[in-house]
C-alpha cells in the first residue's frame, strides 16, 4: 500500500511537469512586427499564452511540449484590423434590416463573421460602430470561450449630431424618425457631447467612435460635410480622455477632419478626401490615419451594379474607390503615421488581408504593412506593452502563411495558422517534424 508521501510526491510532480511543458513553433520564417528585417530558422517558445523566448535554430522539444512545425511558413504577429463593423455584413437589403432583425438576431449572425475574421488572422479588431449593445455582447461571449472570434475593442454605438452620418433615426418615415438624443449616441451641444461618451462607458465600450463627417452610404445627399461643431468635438475628446478612452473618427471631407484632428483625436478613419494641410496637422499632433481603402475600392464595384445602393448613395460609392486609393498614397509618402483598417462589415469579413494589397499597390513596402497591422495598430491601441510584436512576456497571438509575404503580399490571404493567447484555432497543435 502505497503511503500518503508518495502519493503527494506523485501529484507535485505531475504538477511540475504540467507547468514545465512549453509549446514550441518552429518558423521558418519569422517577421516580428518590430525590425524591418525577417529571421530565418527561428524557434518561439510559449508557455501559459506567453512568448517566453524566441530562439535561433530549431530547438529540440521534450515529450511533453507540443511542437508545431511552421518551417514552411512566415510566422508573425496576429494581425489587427482597426476598423470593423462586425454586426452585420452589407447585402443589396440592408437597409431595411432594421425593420425584421432583433438585437439577438444581429449578435447571433455577427459570431460567424467574428470566427471568419479569427480565421483570416486578424486576432484583434476595433469594432467602430452597431446598434449600442451587439459588439460588447459579443465580447462578452470570445472572453468567456462561449464562441470563436478575435479580441474585441469596441466604441458600442458611434456619435453622431441630428441627421448625421449615424443617427440611427436616418432614412426612416416620419413616424418613425424621432429625436433621438445622447442615451442613442446622438449629439447637439456640449453637455450632449459629454453625456453621450459617458453613455459609452456605461454600456461597456473601450473607445469612442464619432461620425464628424457625411458618409457614404448613409442615406443622405453629402458624404463630405462637416457634422460637429468645434466646441463639441473638443468636449468629446476631453470627456474620453477622462476616462481613459481613445477617440476614431469617421470623416471623408475636409473640413471635418480638421476640426478633428485639433481637437486631439487619435484616428482619421478613411480620409477620403485629405489635404497636404491636414497631413501636416496629423504629423505635428501624431494623429493616425486608418485608410480603409478596402471599402472604397468594394462600394465602387458594387456601384457598377444596378439597383445594389438607393439612388442617393450610388454616385458617392461610384466616386470613393479610386479617391481613397490615391490619398493613400500621399498620405504615405508624406509619413502620416498609417494602422491598418478595412471597414469589413462594408466590405465582406473574412477577406480583410485584401487591405494588406491595397496597401502595397499604394506604395507602401510590404514590411511596412505588417507592421501597421501589429507594431502600429497596437499603439493606436495603446496596448504595445501585451501586444503587436512577437517578444518575450508579449501575449502569445500568432499568424503564419505559406511563402513569403515580403516578396508576395497575396499570401496573406491564404492563412495556414491561428493562435490566440497561446490556443490554437487553425492548423494543427502537435505535429511530427521531418527528419533534415
Amino acid at each position: 500500500m502505497r503511503s500518503k508521501t508518495a502519493g503527494v510526491v506523485s501529484i507535485l510532480l505531475a504538477l511540475c511537469a504540467t507547468v514545465d511543458a512549453e509549446t514550441i513553433i518552429h518558423a521558418g520564417r519569422l517577421i516580428d512586427g518590430r525590425s524591418d528585417k525577417a529571421r530565418e530558422i527561428v524557434s518561439l517558445v510559449i508557455d501559459q499564452g506567453r512568448i517566453v523566448g524566441i530562439r535561433a535554430g530549431y530547438v529540440e522539444a521534450t515529450e511533453n511540449d507540443t511542437l508545431i512545425n511552421l518551417r514552411e511558413c512566415t510566422v508573425m504577429p496576429g494581425w489587427m484590423d482597426m476598423h470593423t463593423h462586425l454586426m452585420s455584413e452589407h447585402h443589396k437589403k440592408v437597409y431595411s434590416d432594421k425593420f425584421f432583425m432583433n438585437e439577438a438576431d444581429y449578435v447571433l449572425r455577427s459570431t460567424k463573421y467574428a470566427e471568419r475574421t479569427l480565421m483570416a488572422g486578424f486576432t484583434t479588431v476595433r469594432d467602430l460602430g452597431d446598434n449600442g449593445v451587439n459588439s460588447v455582447s459579443l465580447r462578452k461571449a470570445i472572453d468567456a470561450g462561449w464562441i470563436v472570434g478575435p479580441r474585441i475593442f469596441t466604441s458600442g454605438k458611434a456619435l453622431a449630431t441630428t441627421g448625421g452620418h449615424a443617427d440611427p433615426t436616418n432614412g426612416l418615415k416620419g413616424d418613425f424618425r424621432r429625436d433621438a438624443g445622447p442615451v442613442d449616441g446622438v449629439v447637439n451641444g456640449v453637455d450632449d457631447a459629454r453625456k453621450a461618451v459617458r453613455q459609452r462607458y456605461k454600456d461597456g465600450a473601450n473607445l469612442i467612435k464619432l461620425t464628424a463627417t457625411g458618409g457614404v452610404l448613409s442615406l443622405a445627399a453629402s458624404g463630405q460635410n462637416p457634422q460637429f461643431t468645434d466646441e463639441e468635438l473638443r468636449a468629446i475628446v476631453t470627456t474620453a480622455k477622462d476616462y481613459e478612452m481613445t477617440v476614431a473618427v469617421h470623416a471623408h471631407g475636409t473640413e471635418g477632419m480638421k476640426r478633428a484632428v485639433l481637437a486631439g483625436v487619435d484616428s482619421i478613419e478613411h480620409g477620403t478626401f485629405m489635404t497636404d494641410e491636414v497631413m501636416e496637422l496629423m504629423k505635428e499632433r501624431g494623429t493616425y490615419l486608418v485608410p480603409t481603402i478596402s471599402a472604397g475600392v468594394w462600394v465602387a464595384e458594387m456601384a457598377e451594379v444596378d439597383d445594389y445602393f438607393p439612388e442617393i448613395v450610388r454616385p458617392k460609392a461610384a466616386s470613393i474607390g479610386p479617391v481613397a486609393r490615391r490619398t493613400f498614397a500621399r498620405a504615405y509618402a508624406s509619413g502620416v503615421k498609417i494602422a491598418f483598417g478595412t471597414d469589413s462589415g462594408v466590405s465582406k469579413h473574412g477577406e480583410n488581408a485584401r487591405e494588406f494589397e491595397l496597401m502595397v499597390a499604394g506604395g507602401m513596402p510590404p514590411m511596412t504593412a505588417i507592421q501597421a497591422a501589429t507594431l502600429e495598430a497596437a499603439r493606436l491601441l495603446k496596448i504595445e506593452d501585451r501586444l503587436g510584436t512577437l517578444e518575450a512576456k508579449k501575449i502569445a497571438d500568432v499568424v503564419a502563411v505559406k511563402g513569403n509575404p515580403l516578396e508576395d503580399i497575396t499570401v496573406t490571404r491564404e492563412v495556414a495558422f491561428v493562435m490566440k493567447d497561446g490556443v490554437v484555432y487553425k492548423g494543427k497543435g502537435r505535429v511530427a517534424v521531418p527528419e533534415d
